[in-house]
């Protein structure tokens, strides 16, 4: 496994998952250093592939060849050409605008949702990595790899500023608190910032090294890759409970019918469920080695978990929590977006081949 706490003052090329670097260890190509003395890396992102609700349609990276693969609702597929190294895609549901984060071009293409064509480039402050939508505001807010500056986008007229916030490897926007919270794995606690007023303040998380961060109506959920818990923190009184999970937790999914949370456990290859309502962890669930993705279709009570190594994705029965299936999942899943409209499930591939449609039925 790789350093993890020292993975900046690396000068090798490291591969980073999600957040932070690769848990899984895969063979990659050395390059040299950039004349900014930043360590060389391949970033790979769980928001690499989503689903729009209000376009019908999959956005994937296609990080080979500089694009974004479009597939809609009867899985007709378009390439569209972004800037160099797109690692991560977010979505204005409102405004049917898609955001792509390239990080070797320190920048971010914004794509109309309408006719799948690029309307807008917007310059970041240094290699943009993780990146949310406020759509009540019409915000995008992106975080930038070794830089301590968030690029903040005014989606009505695509200029960006920059803010010192502090490095952050997730973003969570809470559009009704006006909170943005940024999080960065080495730390103990979050960065929250105040989308209306611009106040900059911590929140204790509960330990170092956080990775994984989910919101549930009040609830925050954080991962503790190191402490094998998972922070629970109620926004509305400020309290906070840490839950035991598997052994190095590092991707969450919420149900957001049951209330059920899941935790995708990397060190045991198991899945974690957690009542929400009760803020107690129900059961756990084995699944393939290292897991690290994972994505709920709540109306077909089914959840999903991708084996990066393994290149098969476990098919999870919420109800009785036991693994129905396992599926062949292209070469290296490590993201998953779910259709719930039309229940189809696509995952993320580390290879010349961007994406898999699963055969889910």
């Amino acid at each position: 496994m790789l350093n993890l706490k020292n993975r900046r003052a690396s000068s090798k090329k490291v591969v980073r998952y999600g957040l932070g670097v690769a848990l899984i260890a895969l063979s990659v190509s050395m390059r040299a250093k950039t004349q900014t003395n930043e360590p060389a890396a391949e970033l790979i992102n769980r928001s690499a592939i989503v689903y729009s609700g209000s376009t019908g349609k999959v956005y994937v990276v296609d990080k080979t060849h500089g694009a974004v693969s479009i597939v809609d609702g009867i899985g007709a597929v378009k390439s569209v050409k972004v800037g160099a190294g797109p690692e991560a895609i977010a979505v204005n549901e409102r405004m049917r605008k898609i955001y792509v984060a390239n990080s070797s071009d320190r920048s971010v293409s914004v794509i109309d949702g309408r006719n799948d064509a690029v309307v807008a480039t917007v310059k970041t402050a240094a290699r943009p990595y993780a990146i949310a939508v406020d759509e009540s505001a019409n915000k995008v807010y992106v975080s930038n790899t070794f830089s301590n500056m968030l690029t903040v986008i005014d989606g009505g007229t695509n200029l960006a500023r920059n803010l010192k916030t502090g490095s952050a490897d997730a973003i969570v926007v809470d559009d009704k608190r006006k909170q943005v919270f940024l999080l960065g794995y080495e730390s103990d606690s979050l960065t929250v910032l105040n989308s209306k007023t611009g106040a900059i303040t911590k929140m204790p998380a509960g330990a170092m090294h956080l990775w994984g961060i989910a919101q549930a109506g009040t609830m925050l959920y954080i991962t503790h890759v190191q402490d094998s818990t998972v922070e629970a923190i109620d926004l509305g009184t400020g309290t906070a409970k840490t839950i035991a999970t598997g052994a190095m937790p590092c991707e969450l999914a919420v149900n957001a019918e049951t209330g059920e949370i899941y935790v995708a456990n990397y060190g045991d290859g198991s899945v974690t469920v957690i009542d929400g309502h009760r803020g107690a962890a129900i059961g756990t669930v084995a699944v393939g080695n290292h897991p690290q993705a994972i994505a709920v279709d709540a109306g077909k009570g089914l959840i999903y978990v991708a084996s990066t190594q393994e290149s098969t994705v476990s098919v999870i029965d919420a109800r009785t929590r036991q693994v129905i299936k396992n599926l062949n999942a292209g070469e290296h899943p490590y993201a998953i977006a779910v259709n719930a409209n039309a229940h189809k499930v696509y995952v993320a591939n580390l290879s010349l081949t961007p994406f898999t449609v699963l055969d889910s039925q």
